[in-house]
């Protein structure tokens, strides 16, 4: 009997788990065809949030495709973001650098990519149209962040060891999106005076954020493989596993709090 009973909870288990799909799917941003990651829960019923999530500068990688997998547990509807076209995917610093400066330095292409990903989004066949939040991690941060400095259609919005620097100095009630910024205090790479920038922007901009900042913790700290980076680029990262456990317990509650 009790033989029995294990065989069937693992049947169960294994439907369950199984009922995760995430596939590679295109779309295209004017000429450029674009190479993003889905990830839903095929058991789900009705329609559901969407989740934009855009991945560090390395591009669709691994770790995209597990934070987008996470979110369709969850019970949303995840597109990894694809910002460079066609794909591409860096391997190291300067190559990842390049791809990231052609995005950054040319903000009306990064607005039409991201806008591209989102209105894909929004046309699947288990997304609630305008349910949308979106995620970004480092680069991926910065861009989401300027989706929202830029007015996107967004609900929520939440940042991941993100450059907050901006060009921009959005007017009050330009930012639509509730915004949540997870931040390491011990990051070199977003100083404190980057940050007092930002909560001023913030500020100005009349918008409804949160910073939340971990004291010694550095850049990169919800990712897993950010010490092999860090020993192999002498890149200043560190994987902190209570600062990600924290800030994706704080991300659910955020979204299940604006998204419906």
């Amino acid at each position: 009997m009790k033989s029995v009973l294990a065989f069937s909870l693992l049947l169960l288990s294994s439907s369950a788990l199984a009922a995760i799909v995430g596939k590679d799917v295109q779309y295209k941003a004017g000429d450029t065809v674009m190479q993003g990651y889905l990830a839903y829960d095929d058991a789900a019923k009705g329609k559901r949030a969407g989740v934009l999530v855009v991945p560090e500068w390395w591009g669709v990688t691994d770790y995209g495709r597990k934070r987008a997998r996470m979110l369709a547990r969850e019970g949303y509807v995840a597109l990894v973001v694809d910002m460079y076209g066609n794909g591409r995917t860096a391997d190291n610093p300067k190559d990842a650098g390049a791809l990231a400066g052609s995005v950054n330095g040319n903000p009306p292409l990064a607005y039409a990519r991201f806008d591209a990903a989102r209105k894909f989004l929004d046309a699947q066949p288990g997304v609630k149209k305008g349910d949308t939040a979106a995620l970004g991690y480092c680069f991926g941060g910065g861009v989401v962040l300027n989706m929202a400095r830029a007015g996107m259609p967004l609900k929520a919005v939440a940042s991941y060891h993100g450059v907050l620097a901006s060009d921009v100095s959005p007017k009050p009630g330009e930012i639509k999106a509730k915004i949540r910024v997870f931040h390491g205090e011990a990051d070199p790479i977003v100083p404190p005076e980057q940050v007092e920038a930002f909560k001023t922007e913030m500020a100005n901009a009349k918008a409804d954020y949160m910073l939340v900042a971990y004291p010694g913790v550095k850049h990169t700290f919800t990712n897993r493989e950010a010490d092999s980076y860090a020993a192999q680029f002498g890149m200043p990262l560190k994987y902190d596993a209570e600062a990600d456990r924290d800030s994706w317990t704080r991300t659910l509650e955020f979204l299940k709090a604006t998204l419906n």
